[in-house]
């Protein structure tokens, strides 16, 4: 998805927006159309061709009014637009599809496994899949599209961490990207429709094999849920599969994009590396500042439980309401100058990471994954350069970049740095 500065005075006719266009966030622009919405209606209905609608929530606290309160506004009946007016078959099954006290029962158990403090220990693991994975590229010495390898990138330690074989992860991987993007032409496998279809049950099917294959214990993520207990009882067959598969999705929908664009950001503001490179203690300040620019989850959807009033806006008891997360990392009530890229921006109280009791479980894991890549990039990159045409993903639920090449000019010693990686054991040859 381009991200660019909103021109005062453009005309934007918001009797036409569609915001539920794939192709608007792979070839055109939503930056101007939410700064438009902000400013002038900011509670918005779109009505679809074939009848169905829902209200663009587009500023940033009701944005987090929204996600926050399951009493007014449920996740139950779906999350995403790819589903909007159907009934979520995950519905109070799956942790992302489910309000408390289910949604309580499901996510405290795995928080003790998804905390930053359980985390910690796989540091080095996750360091040496930086340069096994991602950094080796550069060692070549010629164009690297970076958005290319970064797809793979997660599978690397969320495969690993859930206990699925090595062998699976390029198809798991394709899966969900076609999962969220059936209508981009590089991942379709039939028509768009079919494509969700297909990648969904291909998916349910793998994870339930899985499962029933899976010895149990608490060696990897699919043995915990096996046998976590959530509200006094043993998670069901299909809560298990539906929760792998969120959990997957979560994992390879927003660290890649967030890598690509924030590298892209700083290449753009060549000023802001600079920085980075005399102060690598500044790489967390500049990975938030990656995900708030970069929002790679596009948006979240809940249906309103009652009749209620928004910003003096009526709706409805079943409407659909769609939050906007790169609308609300762009507010210019709660992010001054919100379309400069600044890595010491404080506060810095993005979410790309959604809001409230849904804020994503595996945050913890995607900071710690991107903080030591930055940290690694900050080491051995003096400067990048585009090489090729940027390729946005079409799709309406991930902001994502698909194709960036670059070349990389390397700071003084770092290949050295890179092959003694290699040679000592810190990536696997």
């Amino acid at each position: 998805m381009r991200i660019s500065v909103p021109v005062e005075g453009q005309e934007i006719d918001l009797d036409t927006v569609d915001l539920f266009d794939p192709r608007l966030y792979a070839t055109g622009d939503p930056h101007p159309v939410w700064h438009a919405l902000r400013q002038r209606a900011p509670i918005h209905r779109q009505t679809l061709p074939d009848g169905r609608s829902f209200w663009s929530v587009t500023k940033y606290h009701d944005v987090n009014d929204v996600l926050r309160d399951h009493t007014r506004f449920t996740s139950t009946k779906g999350t995403l637009l790819s589903i909007l007016g159907a009934q979520d078959p995950a519905g109070g099954k799956m942790m992302a599809a489910s309000d408390p006290p289910t949604h309580t029962a499901m996510r405290e158990p795995l928080m003790k496994v998804m905390s930053h403090r359980a985390l910690k220990d796989r540091q080095p693991q996750i360091r040496r899949i930086v340069h096994r994975r991602m950094l080796s590229h550069l060692l070549d010495g010629g164009v690297w599209d970076i958005a290319t390898t970064a797809a793979d990138f997660p599978m690397a330690f969320t495969g690993s961490l859930m206990g699925l074989p090595e062998r699976d992860w390029p198809r798991l991987t394709k899966l969900t990207t076609m999962a969220v993007a059936p209508t981009d032409s590089e991942f379709q496998e039939g028509s768009g429709h079919g494509t969700l279809v297909a990648a969904h049950h291909e998916l349910f099917d793998y994870f339930s094999r899985f499962v029933r294959r899976h010895p149990g214990g608490d060696d990897d993520l699919v043995g915990f849920l096996t046998g976590m207990e959530a509200g006094g009882r043993r998670l069901r067959h299909d809560e298990i599969v539906y929760n792998c598969y969120s959990l997957l999705l979560g994992a390879n929908v927003t660290t890649p994009h967030a890598i690509a664009s924030t590298v892209l950001a700083l290449i753009e503001h060549p000023d802001e590396y600079r920085r980075l490179l005399a102060d690598p203690s500044l790489v967390p300040g500049a990975v938030d500042e990656g995900l708030r620019w970069s929002s790679p989850a596009n948006h979240f959807m809940r249906y309103a439980v009652h009749d209620l009033e928004l910003r003096g806006v009526s709706i409805k008891q079943g409407d659909a309401l769609v939050t906007w997360l790169g609308s609300a990392n762009r507010d210019e009530d709660v992010f001054p100058d919100p379309y400069r890229f600044d890595i010491t921006r404080r506060p810095n109280r993005h979410v790309a990471f959604g809001f409230g009791p849904h804020y994503c479980i595996g945050a913890p894991l995607a900071k710690i994954a991107l903080n030591l890549l930055f940290e690694e990039i900050t080491r051995v990159v003096e400067r990048f350069e585009v090489a090729g045409p940027i390729e946005h993903l079409e799709s309406n639920f991930v902001a994502g970049i698909k194709h960036l090449p670059l070349t990389a000019r390397l700071r003084d010693g770092a290949e050295e740095l890179l092959r003694d990686a290699a040679r000592d054991g810190l990536v696997e040859a």
